[in-house]
């Protein structure tokens, strides 16, 4: 955002005990490699899913007064041509006072928060592995995660996630994000945030919500917000197009033409 979105996740909606120190199954990097394989499939499933996005960033004043508000309720659908997109159900003008969410704000909120580490991204991360902790009855290995070369302010719309993931040690998928999204420069400002993943189907797990309460500091001054994203109703698309990654219908490949008797 312009003097805007920034999250941390002050209010942790989990219980999670002590990070305690562990060791894989497997060496570190053949276990990042399976999760980066993971990853990538889920990426590639959600594909598949339509949903319904509700986001509401609010920046806040003393004692946590609502000044002004950004609201969005969207739902992704799949149109008559194959193609997923965006359908807005509720958009008021917003009122958000002394920020503004920008392009930058938007592909955080489809890339960075709901962070996914796939084979594609792998490469422009250094992947730490730290230890094993437990949260929410799930067993999972903790990394952090930070961009391999220092992200370029100049760039601003190439986004990289900084922080830390949380995998489960069962599924090797990521079920909790938390950090920030990168470049910042002196107009743009992102907030720190905690994404959490819900067990959807058998080993699918998708990004629910996303919450952030966070201070962004620009050079006109200290603002306060808060944003919660929440995804809600997925649902397998089950028609007869399929969706490739440029977007583009693809009919489904017909089945062989039964030969014909022999006279």
């Amino acid at each position: 955002m312009a003097i805007l979105l920034a999250l941390l996740g002050t209010g942790s909606i989990s219980t999670a005990k002590a990070q305690q120190p562990c060791r894989p199954p497997m060496p570190v990097s053949t276990l990042i490699r399976r999760i980066a394989a993971n990853e990538t499939r889920l990426r590639d499933e959600f594909k598949h899913y339509l949903f319904k996005q509700d986001v509401t960033v609010q920046s806040l004043g003393s004692g946590d007064t609502v000044l002004g508000e950004f609201r969005r309720v969207s739902e992704i659908i799949v149109n008559d041509q194959g193609q997923r997109e965006e359908r807005i159900v509720y958009f008021p003008p917003p009122t958000l006072t002394a920020v503004r969410v920008t392009q930058f704000d938007y592909q955080d909120l489809a890339g960075i928060q709901p962070f996914a580490l796939t084979l594609d991204e792998l490469p422009k991360y250094k992947v730490n592995f730290v230890g094993c902790q437990r949260i929410d009855e799930i067993d999972t290995y903790v990394f952090d995660v930070i961009p391999a070369r220092p992200p370029n302010p100049k760039r601003m719309s190439e986004r990289y996630f900084q922080g830390r993931i949380w995998v489960d040690t069962v599924d090797l998928v990521v079920v909790k994000v938390a950090g920030r999204g990168l470049p910042e420069d002196r107009n743009n400002k992102f907030p720190r945030f905690e994404t959490w993943r819900e067990n959807i189907d058998k080993g699918v797990w998708f990004p629910t919500y996303t919450y952030a309460d966070d201070y962004l500091d620009f050079p006109t001054g200290r603002v306060h917000i808060r944003m919660v994203v929440r995804i809600t109703d997925y649902r397998r698309f089950t028609g007869e197009i399929e969706i490739i990654d440029e977007g583009e219908p693809v009919p489904k490949t017909p089945p062989p033409p039964k030969s014909k008797p022999k006279p």
